[in-house]
């Protein structure tokens, strides 16, 4: 069974930078791994994903913004959210999922193993 922790959410003045973490267990190596988002009365978004093929995706809204990263020997999943603006308020999940198709990386129904979030609110 895959657990996922999500951490180093917070507050952060537009401009700004936060860093996020997923713990994976057991391990992350063979899995993809994507951070969403979901805001108010939004739907949930695909940020950012790491493919088991080595290659990465972005959504739009944060390409040259974020940058997903993993450590294997930690088991973990970052994501490195710079010049944040109030839009990306959020809350983050963390997504990990044996099987997922590259054109399918950042929708949300490829993932089965989720996270509980961290919360990223951004002020201007």
């Amino acid at each position: 069974q895959v657990q996922l922790e999500e951490s180093g959410g917070g507050s952060a003045q537009a401009g700004g930078s936060l860093t996020l973490s997923c713990l994976v267990s057991p391990n992350i190596d063979d899995m993809s791994v994507a951070w969403f988002r979901q805001a108010p009365g939004k739907e949930r978004e695909g940020v950012s994903a790491f493919h088991t093929s080595k290659r990465s995706g972005y959504s739009d809204s944060v390409k040259g913004r974020f940058t997903i990263s993993r450590d294997l020997a930690k088991n973990t999943l970052y994501l490195q959210m710079n010049d944040l603006r109030p839009e990306d308020t959020a809350m983050y999940y963390c997504a990990a999922e044996k099987w997922v198709t590259w054109s399918l990386l950042l929708e949300s129904d490829s993932y089965n193993s989720w996270g509980q979030g961290t919360q990223v609110t951004v002020s201007s």
